[in-house]
């Protein structure tokens, strides 16, 4: 086996899968997890800024009304809070900073509250970072400053802790994916596998085997059903080459051995051998091995190219085909439904196929045969008739196969060699038309139908 065709792990169908699929999946976690990080920020720091404006707002509320405590409630777990003045006198504060000085001089421009990060703020007997709302509010006593703000140092530790469970939970779920992905994949591809086995093991004497069909009826039942019938075609091409060439080898062999028996004779016995006859005899083996080996090679090469357009008048070959029979037929002979009839396509072609409809016609008829030739539009239509025993149903397609003669015996007299009829549909198709055995009557009713020009 090539390297180019040695099968390789890596490169399977379910490697590929499974590695696209993690892959694909790795990014949209890793997306995900980034956007669920950065939404568990934004929402824990808009949830502080919410409560540090509310809180900063109704302590500004308090100090305008005189009613400020110096030890301020309600400020959270994670948070500070200061009242100032302009001259830095802490006025109240949150119980985690009293008795600290001013965590800040920042004093907002306007009316509006302000936001600062503060580095560093005291809390009980540690200092943390801290993000601040600054807010300016009038009392009798003067213009104060309101510091309210939560800790920083929550909100990275959520989103840190988050981090970490995503850190271990993704390539977890990673890994059961894969495991599942390779798993549901092997028994979906086990089929596929069962039939390039099964594939793998048909020679060419073996094409009677069929690969095994699915019972889901999905897309691999149908492959495999596609398989199966390929199969039967190249079972049945094989064995119509198979009949080929035994039915060419014994129409061949007929003539050779009647030549070797007559050379043998008139070799024994020279001077009481008459030579002209045994001349004669052996021109006629000849002509008969020399026009089987012409009709074998025009079968072999039907297909190699296709017809010229050029265009004949079908009504001239017919009427000239059926002159020459005439000198071989005794019986009638009706050309009088011949009309024009223009089509593109090889001459010779379309002679051989005149002639061989004729000639079988003639070897099965009683008395009479009739020619119609007519052309309507985009189609001319030849009738070949014969008033003979006519043709089995079962035999109707048959006929056209190679060799193939209702009458199995090999003699001369028997009618041709049986390729006559497949030459001649061969012909018709490769000029776009088509060669029929219908219902008649009597006799056999022959019909080719080919494009008009």
């Amino acid at each position: 086996m090539s390297t180019s065709t040695k099968w390789r792990p890596l490169s399977s169908v379910r490697v590929r899968v499974t590695a696209l699929a993690v892959l694909l999946v790795t990014a949209a976690l890793t997306l995900a997890s980034v956007a669920l990080v950065l939404t568990l920020d934004r929402s824990l720091t808009r949830a502080g800024d919410d409560l540090s404006r509310s809180r900063a707002a109704d302590i500004a509320v308090l100090a305008s009304n005189g009613s400020l405590p110096t030890q301020l409630e309600n400020a959270g777990d994670d948070s500070v809070a200061q009242v100032v003045t302009d001259d830095g006198e802490v006025l109240a504060a949150s119980d985690n900073i009293i008795g600290k000085p001013a965590i800040s001089s920042f004093t907002p421009s306007g009316s509006e509250p302000a936001v600062r990060t503060m580095r560093r703020v005291p809390d009980d007997d540690e200092s943390e970072d801290f993000r601040v709302w600054v807010l300016r509010a009038e009392t009798d006593t003067g213009p104060i400053t309101v510091y309210v703000g939560t800790s920083l140092e929550s909100v990275d530790q959520a989103v840190s802790t988050l981090i970490r469970n995503l850190l271990v939970g993704i390539p977890i779920l990673v890994a059961l994916l894969a495991i599942t992905i390779w798993f549901l994949l092997g028994r979906t591809l086990r089929p596929v596998e069962a039939i390039r086995s099964a594939v793998a093991a048909i020679s060419h004497r073996g094409l009677d085997r069929r690969v095994p069909v699915p019972p889901h009826g999905d897309e691999i039942a149908r492959l495999a059903a596609t398989m199966n019938e390929m199969l039967d075609r190249l079972e049945s091409a094989s064995q119509r080459q198979r009949e080929f060439v035994a039915n060419a080898s014994h129409e061949l062999q007929s003539p050779l051995a009647a030549f070797r028996a007559q050379l043998e004779v008139a070799q024994a016995h020279p001077a009481s051998t008459d030579w002209l006859q045994t001349a004669a005899d052996l021109r006629g083996d000849s002509d008969r091995m020399e026009r089987l080996v012409r009709d074998l090679l025009f079968l072999a090469r039907e297909d190699e190219h296709a017809p010229p357009h050029d265009l004949v008048d079908l009504d001239d070959v017919v009427l000239e085909e059926s002159t020459r029979l005439r000198t071989s037929f005794l019986g009638n002979l009706n050309t009088t439904q011949v009309t024009g009839a223009p089509v593109l396509g090889s001459r010779d072609d379309l002679t051989r196929l005149t002639r061989n409809l004729l000639e079988n016609a003639r070897n099965h008829a009683t008395s009479k045969i009739t020619v119609e030739l007519t052309a309507t539009g985009s189609e001319a239509t030849l009738v070949v008739i014969d008033d003979g025993p006519g043709v089995p149903v079962d035999h109707r397609e048959r006929i056209f196969d190679r060799f193939y003669r209702a009458d199995q015996s090999r003699t001369p007299a028997s009618g041709g060699t049986g390729l006559g009829l497949a030459i001649a549909r061969a012909i018709a198709e490769r000029h776009g038309g088509t060669l029929d055995l219908i219902d008649s009557p009597t006799g056999a009713r022959f019909v080719v139908r080919l494009p008009a020009a």
